[in-house]
């Protein structure tokens, strides 16, 4: 049963949600939900708007709002280009081809101290 009286919209007290473990998994719970000033008003509107009870304009009101707005999944898709037929590189062996060129670059290095 829904109270329609005024004054029937608690102006200050925090978020509350109350339902028992074994009503939520009923069609219809009956549930103690707090709103807050600004939700307050905006179901009033939409209840004076479409002429629809408190009950039926919370229910679309979450409804609205947990199944409008979901983004979409956007998936990950590589890009890749191709590097053309002719290479003479092994990529398999692109680390020992960088060691081999750090040991260069060090003996060089080394070298110049001398």
């Amino acid at each position: 049963m829904v109270d329609r009286r005024e004054n029937a919209f608690p102006t200050e007290s925090p978020l509350h949600h109350d339902s028992n473990g074994s009503a939520a998994m009923m069609q219809s719970m009956r549930t103690t939900v707090t709103l807050e000033p600004d939700v307050q008003a905006l179901i009033r509107t939409a209840m004076k708007e479409r002429g629809i009870s408190f009950k039926e304009a919370l229910n679309s009101a979450v409804r609205a709002g947990l199944t409008q707005g979901k983004p979409k999944r956007r998936y990950f898709v590589q890009k890749s280009f191709s590097l053309g037929s002719d290479q003479n590189f092994r990529w398999d062996k692109a680390l020992d081809a960088a060691a081999a060129l750090e040991d260069e670059e060090l003996s060089r290095k080394f070298s110049l101290r001398k």
